[in-house]
């Protein structure tokens, strides 16, 4: 993935990207993971990391925090828990060190405090103080995961901001990523007209706003 594309990613927000998606067919909305903070902006390639309920083989929730290359999101599948944690304070210390993009959780984190402190993007379900020790075993990385409905593959692209969560395939990044410019660059053209006095519907129809809405 070439950082020009994720670069051009970061300076999309998610409801053009979302719009994207629809109009090429493709789900990557992620239900109900939302930012901690609503000042939370997240972008990179997925690292995915998926947790199962613990058994005789429960072990540290955060062994593989080390392996997250720079820049990456670390992903993680947690089945959407929200009775166990399996992200806190050092894992936020460490990730925020080594210079990763984020983390996006289907489940729960805590310690929140020190993500704010440190302004380091989480976007989870909820936060919640009970620690994941003993009840979730890591159980594989760099594997297909679920967040929010949508399956995540390593290397896939995550866009994150305040209103959610956003999974493009690695291998339609390019088509979504343009795809959402356009749409950007329409819906700008007709804010603009709009706020110089149009109407809605003449300022629509001068941008070619309904060719948008098509799905291919």
């Amino acid at each position: 993935m070439t950082t020009t594309l994720i670069e051009r990613l970061g300076a999309l927000e998610t409801p053009c990207v979302s719009d994207a998606l629809d109009r090429l067919g493709i789900d990557g909305q992620c239900a109900g993971v939302m930012p901690l903070d609503n000042n939370f902006r997240l972008v990179g390639p997925a690292f995915t990391v998926r947790y199962v309920y613990a058994d005789e083989r429960g072990r540290s929730v955060g062994d593989f925090i080390d392996d997250i290359p720079t820049g990456a999101v670390a992903v993680i599948d947690n089945l959407g828990r929200l009775d166990a944690t399996v992200w806190g304070d050092l894992m936020t210390t460490i990730a925020s060190q080594r210079g990763l993009g984020g983390t996006v959780i289907d489940g729960v984190c805590r310690d929140l405090d020190r993500a704010l402190e440190m302004d380091y993007p989480l976007f989870t379900r909820a936060h919640w103080m009970r620690t994941g020790k003993d009840r979730v075993r890591l159980d594989a990385l760099e594997v297909p995961v679920t967040i929010g409905g949508i399956c995540v593959n390593p290397g896939d692209l995550l866009l994150g901001d305040i209103n959610g969560v956003v999974v493009i395939p690695a291998d339609r990044a390019e088509e979504v990523i343009e795809t959402s410019e356009m749409i950007r660059d329409v819906e700008d053209e007709i804010r603009a007209d709009i706020l110089a006095g149009s109407s809605l519907r003449d300022a629509r129809a001068r941008a070619g706003y309904h060719q948008l809405q098509t799905r291919r």
